[in-house]
């Protein structure tokens, strides 16, 4: 019987042990927008830069920059809408459009100059920090990371009741994230991996 209830102790010490070690394991937490890859394909912006190139028809061809409207304008076919797309998805919008015009046209998009892809990488931190921070997005940043650029939780700050928003698939969720307990007590739970435009908002006490 003393054995059984040696084992069982052992068994209860080893349970205990990977508890406590995998409580100090960041979540997976939020999900992560699959347009969040976001820039493993690029999405034209406003104030982009494109080159239009329709093989064998160099007047149909053209540099152009992205409207403040989102759209660019060709010959033949007029306004199209470009903010949103992606290169390749522009071209096929404009051959749609072209093949109306020319025989099988072949059309090749670049973006030549990305003016509007820091805004979309960025990550940011307001509220009750030292110094809120507009960042740009690097792989492998977490809350910690983003908080600690930010110079700390303030005086005043109400730290355990900080928020991570986070768009995902067009719509914006909220995760709660235990700040003074991340940053006091080593409680890795809430230290979620960033992904760009997620804002991190901590709130001040309630006098």
């Amino acid at each position: 019987m003393k054995k059984i209830i040696r084992v069982l102790s052992v068994m209860l010490a080893a349970a205990f042990l990977l508890v406590a070690c995998s409580s100090n394991k960041p979540q997976s937490g939020p999900e992560f927008d699959n347009a969040a890859s976001l820039l493993a394909e690029y999405r034209i912006g406003v104030g982009d830069s494109l080159q239009v190139s329709v093989w064998r028809n160099p007047e149909l061809s053209l540099s152009v920059p992205v409207r403040p409207d989102g759209k660019i304008s060709m010959p033949l076919i007029g306004d199209i809408m470009a903010a949103g797309t992606t290169a390749p998805g522009l071209s096929d919008v404009i051959v749609k459009s072209l093949s109306s015009y020319v025989k099988n046209p072949q059309v090749t998009v670049i973006v030549t100059n990305p003016s509007s892809s820091d805004f979309q990488r960025r990550v940011r931190i307001t509220g009750a920090v030292e110094s809120p921070q507009s960042i740009a997005y690097r792989e492998g940043m977490t809350v910690l990371d983003l908080v600690l650029i930010a110079g700390g939780p303030s005086e005043f700050a109400s730290a355990n009741r900080a928020k991570l928003y986070r768009n995902v698939n067009g719509q914006v969720k909220v995760y709660k994230i235990k700040l003074d307990d991340l940053i006091n007590d080593g409680d890795l739970t809430t230290n979620y991996s960033l992904q760009p435009s997620d804002i991190v908002s901590v709130p001040e006490r309630v006098f």
